[in-house]
Order: structure tokens, then sequence, then C-alpha cells
């Protein structure tokens, strides 16, 4: 990017940061966030009470974690639109009721009931004149096999032991969801066009785009009677 080039970012936007596990979402929204100069959220794995236990158990901990999921996903949603700052977020709201939460229904490791449960929910959470979306959601995409090395490398037992089948089909769902969301614009970014490790001026055309993508006088920050009660 052009040193001179002034970037007319608003001050406070959302710029949401979704993708399959292991694509790079983490490192890409902390290099993102650092030159946009905003915040991060970040997906709080480490003290999630259903998360282990899940791995060993689909069909017994997948309702109570995608209930989990969204309860703190909205609580951090929230806690992002009352805030002045800017942020980055890693993964969507979106992609546990049109990714994983339909996944274990039709793989049969959740009810009919427990999966209308769910949906109804979230459908009445997120799916709202209330719910304000993000300003830009940047899907980040790349190869299976790239994928696949990437979870290898980072070394989680509990991901490295699930069977690369599953991860096959969650790449394949990924996909069908990103070609029919529309909740609010999208931004396609494959992992090869930038490299953080290497150069992190390899961000400087991303940003131009994401520039174009968010008007400056993005609707998403409107005050709501819902969020301030």
């Amino acid at each position: 990017m052009n040193q001179n080039h002034k970037l007319t970012l608003p001050k406070k936007a959302l710029i949401t940061v979704a993708g399959t596990v292991g694509i790079g979402k983490t490192t890409f929204t902390k290099a993102l966030a650092k030159r946009l100069n905003y915040h991060t959220s970040f997906e709080r794995v480490d003290n999630n009470p259903y998360l282990e236990s899940f791995y060993k158990d689909f069909k017994r901990w997948a309702f109570h974690l995608q209930i989990y999921f969204l309860g703190e996903r909205f609580k951090e949603h929230k806690r992002i639109f009352n805030s002045p700052h800017g942020f980055v977020q890693d993964r969507s709201i979106y992609e546990d009721t049109g990714i994983f939460a339909k996944m274990h229904y039709e793989d049969g490791n959740m009810s009919k009931v427990d999966f209308e449960t769910y949906t109804n929910l979230f459908e009445a959470m997120v799916m709202t004149p209330y719910f304000h979306h993000p300003d830009l959601l940047i899907f980040l995409d790349g190869s299976l096999e790239d994928i696949i090395d990437r979870i290898k490398a980072r070394g989680r037992t509990m991901e490295k032991e699930t069977p690369i089948e599953y991860w096959k089909e969650m790449y394949e769902r990924y996909h069908e969801w990103i070609e029919g969301f529309d909740a609010c614009p999208v931004l396609r970014v494959n992992i090869k066009d930038y490299d953080l490790l290497e150069d992190e001026t390899s961000l400087d055309h991303i940003i131009e785009v994401i520039q174009e993508k968010i008007e400056i006088n993005n609707s998403f920050w409107a005050d709501t009677p819902y969020f301030n009660k």
C-alpha cells in the first residue's frame, strides 16, 4: 500500500474473519487488527467446558456445545457493539448454525428436536432487526491439503485425533455455506494471496479492497433500543 494512501475505514466498525478450522483465522485477525488499529475478538477455546468431551463423543455433547457457543458469541457481539472501538473478530456467529449445528444434525449427532430448538433460538437472537451484522465478513479460503497440514502443525491433541473425514466434510460445508451467505458483505481471500510470516505488506492489497467494501457512514453502529437496555 502506498504510504501516502490514507485509511478511510471508520474508527468503529466490525470485520469478522470466517473460515474452516486450521486455515489461519487467528493469525490473520491479529495482523489485520494491528494494521487497522482495531481491537481483536477471539474465539474462547481453552475455557470451553464442553469442547474436549465433544471431540471424544460427538453425539453426546454436540447440542450442549452449540448452545454454549451461541450464548458466548452473542455476549461477545453485544460487548463489541457497546465498545467505542473498531474490532476484527475471529469466527462469526453464523457459522455455528449454518455449518456446525446443521452438520451434526445431518450426521446423526444431534436429534431433530435439539436441532429445531437450537435453530429457533438462533433465529430469535440473531436473525432479527435488532441484531447488527458485521460491516464485512472476510472468508479465508485454501486447499483442503494446506488446511489439514496447518491443523497437524499447530498440534492440538484433540484435533489431531479427529478423523480426516471430519475435516473434509467441514471443508465442503464451509464452501456450501459461504455461497449462500448474505447477512453482510463478503470478501473472499485465498491464503496463498498473503504471507504474514515473510511479508507483512502482503496485506496491503487486501486492506484496499476492505476499504472499498465498507462504507464510512455504516449503519452497523446505529443506536437501537435492544442494545441500550
